[in-house]
């Protein structure tokens, strides 16, 4: 890839800040400049109850790279015998860096589907009938995993690790015509930045994102042109390298 594929042009970054810094330094590596505003903001809570009792549980689910750090930073040693799961790639990296092997994870994909599709998932549960299951993540998401696991008999307790909240404006205005695109990284974060960013310029700007379910979205939410590209970093910067090979 040439290191001026995106010379020129503005990305405006809206993963985690904690996350973002991969992502940034791709974007900055093909010549564009990224520009960061976190669509979440992280604050911490009060450490579970349940994080003392996880030896008990046959299966902890983390949904994100955060839920991973703000777990690994309270449990030391991890349970040895405590199986884990995670939603993506992104996640399971995050688990491989605390020292966590053997994670299972989807190979594509990063959404509860993907993950409840994965061969490994069945093969260790196997009927998951009476099995205890921990899923950790922050406050509210999706019911999914949950209602699947809880339909097939399995005890299912949600570990809240962190809490989401809207991000306060930026002391820059982006103004419409200003960035060449927008990145986004779930649909609580678009959420977030209609409350926050001038709508005009969300609409007006190309908008890259993970997943169809955050496309339809950004589309109900009247974005004009919506690009979906992958999951991972490597494949969002791919697919933003694509778009302004083809559009000059």
């Amino acid at each position: 890839m040439a290191a001026d594929s995106l010379r020129g042009r503005a990305i405006l970054v809206t993963r985690p800040r904690a996350q973002a810094q991969r992502l940034a330094r791709l974007i900055e590596g093909a010549g564009g400049r990224a520009e960061l505003f976190p669509a979440i903001e992280i604050e911490d809570v009060p450490p579970p109850a349940a994080l003392g009792r996880l030896h008990e549980f046959d299966l902890a689910i983390f949904v994100s790279p955060t839920a991973v750090a703000k777990v690994m930073a309270q449990v030391r040693p991890w349970p040895r015998a405590l199986r884990v799961a995670a939603v993506g790639s992104g996640t399971r990296r995050e688990l491989e860096k605390h020292g966590i092997a053997d994670v299972i994870a989807p190979a594509s994909g990063a959404d509860s589907e993907a993950l409840l599709a994965t061969p490994q998932l069945g093969a260790h549960l196997g009927d998951p009938a009476g099995k205890r299951i921990a899923i950790l993540r922050g406050d509210g998401g999706r019911a999914l995993l949950a209602d699947t696991f809880a339909e097939r008999g399995a005890q299912v307790e949600y570990v809240t690790c962190y809490r989401r909240r809207v991000p306060r404006p930026p002391a820059h205005a982006w103004t419409p015509g200003e960035l060449a695109a927008v990145t986004v990284s779930s649909s609580q974060g678009l959420d977030n930045l209609f409350e926050v960013l001038d709508r005009e310029l969300l609409r007006s700007t190309p908008m890259f994102v993970p997943h169809a379910r955050i496309a339809e979205r950004a589309r109900s939410l009247a974005v004009r042109e919506v690009v979906l590209a992958g999951h991972a970093d490597e494949e969002m910067l791919d697919r933003l390298v694509a778009y302004f090979r083809s559009h000059g």
